[in-house]
């Protein structure tokens, strides 16, 4: 952790917190990609595994049973490069969040502080509502490269888009400029409370995990995993609901999974997946979601922190000289 600051908002310029940012998404993207594939491929899934009957109009799409599992049959159908299915939009998407997120996360926790007077507002609350405002932005302004990411983690051996301009232009060929936005509903309705609880969590966490004197200045990364594992269990349905809308319109039937239903709202979508696959199918991936989430928000804070203490001590050496 840095040693400016006793939270985020303190810490670094505004452009040094947009490069941090950028960096800790790139690298925190990369690490976990195979997981997210994974993550979407189960979600995605609609049929029971205890339910034979529900088998019988898959045609020819896989059954996968667990993240492991899972993990082998890409790798044996579709290669190692199957588990980097969607990464290019996935970096992209993941670079410019993580830089319009951290930003937006110390701009507006200082708007706050100004509008109430600093320390009037408790910090938890505070960073509830700066995490859940730079979630609901970030995610609105990176979302097309979300869905773009979901779509190709979802296409099997039969590509469907040969490329990502080729995704661009077809998507608003024939779904015109709504195609892209697909599921933002969802996507919003789940990143206000995700990010909101994330950073209360890890701001409320960050400071007395730093005194315990963790190895490799770990810490910040293990605030970041039990901020990450409390914020992902709290929302997962919606994450669930927006992968689903994600690949609606005239492509539906052409992804690794060709019986996905169509769905339209998120509310009719959850009704819609509690009656047909029950309360359960709502959690579908669930456990490598989090698998994934935790390694992605230490990777994500861990290099945040590291990158922004390293370009405040070259300012700090420079301007000492």
């Amino acid at each position: 952790m840095s040693g400016t600051g006793e939270h985020l908002k303190d810490e670094g310029t505004k452009s040094q917190v947009v490069i941090a940012g950028a960096t800790a998404g790139l690298i925190a993207r990369f690490v976990i990609a195979p997981l997210d594939v994974v993550k979407i491929r189960l979600q995605l899934q609609t049929h029971s595994l205890s339910d034979p009957l529900s088998h019988r109009d898959l045609r020819g799409s896989p059954i996968y049973k667990g993240t492991l599992p899972t993990l082998k049959h890409i790798l044996r159908e579709e290669g190692i490069t199957g588990l980097w299915k969607g990464n290019v939009p996935a970096e992209l998407m993941y670079v410019s969040y993580s830089a319009i997120q951290f930003a937006a996360y110390r701009s507006i926790t200082l708007a706050i502080q100004t509008a109430v007077g600093e320390h009037k507002v408790p910090a938890a609350a505070e960073s509830f509502v700066a995490g859940a405002s730079a979630g609901a932005i970030a995610t609105t302004a990176t979302y097309p490269l979300d869905l773009l990411r979901t779509r190709f983690a979802a296409q099997g051996t039969e590509k469907i888009y040969s490329s990502l301009f080729a995704s661009i232009r077809d998507i608003g060929r024939h779904e015109g400029p709504r195609g892209f936005f697909q599921g933002l509903g969802a996507g919003i309705g789940q990143i206000i409370p995700y990010m909101g609880i994330f950073f209360s969590a890890y701001e409320t966490l960050r400071l007395p995990m730093s005194g315990l004197d963790m190895p490799f200045g770990s810490s910040d990364a293990t605030a970041g995993i039990m901020a990450s594992i409390i914020a992902k269990t709290s929302v997962f349905p919606l994450d669930l609901i927006r992968k689903r809308l994600q690949v609606q319109g005239p492509t539906r039937s052409k992804y690794v999974h060709k019986n996905i239903p169509a769905y339209k709202g998120v509310f009719r979508t959850m009704q819609y997946i509690i009656k047909k696959e029950g309360t359960r199918g709502l959690y579908r991936g669930l456990t490598v979601s989090l698998f994934k989430a935790a390694p992605a928000s230490a990777v994500t804070m861990w290099t945040y922190e590291r990158s922004l203490q390293f370009m405040m001590a070259m300012d700090s050496e420079a301007d000492s000289r």
